[in-house]
């Protein structure tokens, strides 16, 4: 078992000092326990707001409505969090009415699944009313109570069981999963973009046949057309971790699947950003076309496409078609050879000191470039004013 840093144990002896009941708490306790360093350190106490404020000089109240403190010691930041219960969820996100309570089971209970309403104490005690350590150890998921409850109270909670299952290679408990599946239409209460961040969370993970079962359970219905048989995303995972190269691929399954219409389509649903939007269409353009044939038709393609896209094109080639597109684009990349404007050795400064302007100096850097991809030993600035200036004369 890891255990906390010495600015964790301060805030926790700090509280307890003052005869406030503090932990460790969440994801934390859960990492803890499977040896992994977590990312963050949270703790929850049985302190107000405003005695943690007091004890704490220099904090901020982050979320002071839901009983949030961010704590700094010695350049460190941590989240602290008073004890609470949460009632009703109208819009199957957030909660309506938060009260602090004295009581760390109570606290516990309102957390999503078992291996997230864990605690332990700066003694090294696991507080575990829910079993989530035996569900770590048969690597579940599985709801804190009733898992229809759980998911009406936030609907996101339904991809988050999907993406912890994703991230540690977990099993969904049998009745979770069917209220996933039950409840999946709250799904459109979510903003598209939380949705968005657990789908490539997924996706980027080493599990991404975990998108299989969140097509299955209708998780996608609010942004496809589903139809049968459910697309199979497992072999996704042999790709690139790069988001835009999942992205990519994820919308070449739905498109050949008949589940969307483009690429585009989807991802401006998901409220993608454009970069990525811009690299997925092209790369879905560029695989719905023949390939180029041979060494010059890659460097027209990267010269009309951009580097992002035609990479992320040849690498889903070669996983579909198992080609060596991209062997042939990394070599591109590798030798230097000029395939943009960016690289050619004039430029429009070049051509305007030997009388071109206007829409003929846009037209002779494109004819110089076109000829330097298919001559790359000629890129040389006075062949290619020389170039220029017969050009002109003819």
């Amino acid at each position: 078992m890891i255990y906390p840093p010495q600015h964790v144990k301060q805030i926790l002896r700090t509280l307890q000092s003052r005869e406030h009941q503090a932990f460790l708490v969440g994801g934390c306790v859960r990492d803890m326990l499977l040896d992994i360093v977590p990312q963050d350190w949270d703790i929850c106490t049985s302190a107000l707001p405003s005695q943690i404020m007091e004890l704490f000089p220099g904090s901020r109240p982050t979320g002071i409505q839901h009983g949030t403190v961010t704590v700094v010691v010695n350049n460190h930041e941590v989240e602290v969090t008073t004890f609470r219960k949460e009632d009703q969820y109208q819009d199957h996100r957030h909660p309506d009415n938060v009260s602090f309570v004295s009581d760390l089971t109570t606290d516990l209970s309102r957390r999503d699944f078992t291996i997230n309403a864990m605690a332990v104490s700066s003694e090294g005690d696991l507080v575990d009313p829910f079993y989530g350590m035996d569900d770590l150890n048969r690597r579940v998921i599985r709801c804190v109570g009733d898992p229809d409850i759980r998911f009406n109270e936030d609907a996101l909670r339904m991809y988050r069981a999907l993406r912890f299952s994703a991230r540690y290679d977990f099993s969904i408990d049998e009745i979770t999963k069917i209220s996933i599946r039950k409840n999946a239409p709250s799904a459109q209460y979510l903003a598209a973009e939380r949705i968005r961040d657990e789908l490539q969370k997924i996706l980027q993970s080493d599990h991404t046949d975990r998108m299989n079962e969140i097509a299955w359970m209708h998780l996608l219905d609010r942004f496809c057309t589903p139809v049968r048989p459910v697309p199979d995303f497992t072999d996704l995972s042999k790709l690139k971790k790069h988001a835009h190269i999942r992205w990519a691929g994820f919308c070449h399954v739905l498109k050949h699947a008949g589940w969307i219409q483009s690429a585009s389509q989807l991802l401006h649903a998901l409220r993608m950003d454009n970069r990525t939007i811009k690299i997925c269409s092209t790369c879905s353009l560029l695989l719905d076309t023949n390939p180029p044939e041979d060494r010059i038709g890659w460097k027209k393609a990267l010269s009309k496409y951009g580097t992002d896209s035609v990479e992320c094109a040849a690498m889903i080639a070669d996983w579909l078609n198992g080609t060596k597109y991209q062997k042939e684009v990394s070599s591109i990349l590798r030798s230097g050879e000029c395939f943009s404007l960016k690289y050619l050795a004039i430029d429009g400064k070049d051509l305007m000191e030997h009388g071109y302007s206007g829409p003929v100096l846009g037209e002779m850097l494109q004819f110089l470039l076109d000829y330097v991809i298919e001559h790359p030993e000629n890129n040389k600035r006075e062949l290619l004013i020389q170039l220029a200036g017969d050009h002109e004369e003819t």
